[in-house]
């Protein structure tokens, strides 16, 4: 089994592979200037940076949790991969299956916010009609987040797709501050990265795992002021970032990533320095 995870006594975190995207460098690291992101984060010869977008499975006594949920497959034009570098595709269906589930098994799907990269996965086309991906799945996200998914601004229509919530509407729970989604995992609204951006946080026998979504998109954007020209409200990003980095190194606690290309978890030092790590296989 080529999964990777965390594993834990009634606790398994694993990813799976949600598929790539190859965002240009300069979007996502805003403004700051090439020469310092480029020493963290390496560009291709398109000025692009590999960008995974792979869902976080969560089985947490007897649930099964999906964080966000990839690209999907089959889910582009030939134009948008060009755009969005698309050089691979989602295979959660495959690798699910490694764990010898399926996607009727998934429990429920927490979505830290609705951007196509993270919300293309949720459904797929079955003989021309758009369905759900995972069958039996209760979606959570937060309500401002739900609400911009379907009224996007001039802005946001670019990235929250009508493809992407209709066959799920049915499906969808919303909260407004936080909810606790099962014992010891919640969700937190923050904002920032969009209006109705979302983080994660797990609680398990006095170890703790933070998921923050794209307000740290990757473990070159340690530094607070280093946020992508993504962020809506990028200065709601920076004030939220340092709050919750400042909450993870005082409970030391494990960060997660959805798309990070050389890690899946890390923990920081007071300082920013790497003191543990686990790293992406390939």
């Amino acid at each position: 089994m080529n999964v990777e995870a965390i594993s834990r006594k009634k606790l398994t975190i694993s990813w799976l592979n949600g598929g790539e995207v190859n965002l240009d460098g300069g979007a996502m690291f805003g403004v700051v200037p090439k020469p310092l992101w480029s020493k963290r984060y390496p560009p291709n010869d398109l000025n692009q940076v590999k960008t995974s977008t792979d869902p976080i499975l969560i089985q947490k006594d007897g649930f099964h949790i999906l964080v966000d949920a990839g690209i999907g497959k089959g889910r582009f034009t030939e134009k948008q991969k060009r755009n969005y570098g698309v050089t691979k595709e989602s295979f959660v269906k495959e690798e699910l299956e490694k764990l010898n589930l399926s996607t009727a098994d998934i429990d429920f799907v927490i979505m830290t916010h609705l951007h196509f990269d993270h919300a293309t996965g949720l459904t797929k086309n079955r003989n021309g009609i758009e369905i759900p991906f995972f069958e039996n799945a209760i979606i959570i996200v937060s309500e401002v987040e739900w609400y911009e998914m379907k009224q996007p601004n001039i802005r946001s229509r670019n990235t929250y797709w009508e493809k992407n919530w209709k066959p799920i509407q049915d499906k969808v729970r919303t909260f407004v501050d936080e909810i606790e989604v099962i014992p010891g995992l919640k969700m937190i609204h923050t904002g920032g990265h969009s209006a109705g951006h979302s983080i994660v946080i797990v609680n398990h026998e006095n170890e703790m795992f933070v998921h923050l979504a794209d307000i740290l998109p990757t473990h070159a954007h340690e530094n607070v002021l280093w946020v992508t020209a993504y962020d809506d409200y990028p200065l709601q990003t920076i004030s939220e970032k340092q709050k919750w980095k400042d909450f993870i190194l005082k409970h030391d606690a494990w960060i997660l990533f959805y798309h990070d290309y050389k890690y899946r978890a890390i923990k920081w030092d007071e300082t920013g320095n790497l003191i543990d790590s686990i790293k992406r296989k390939g």
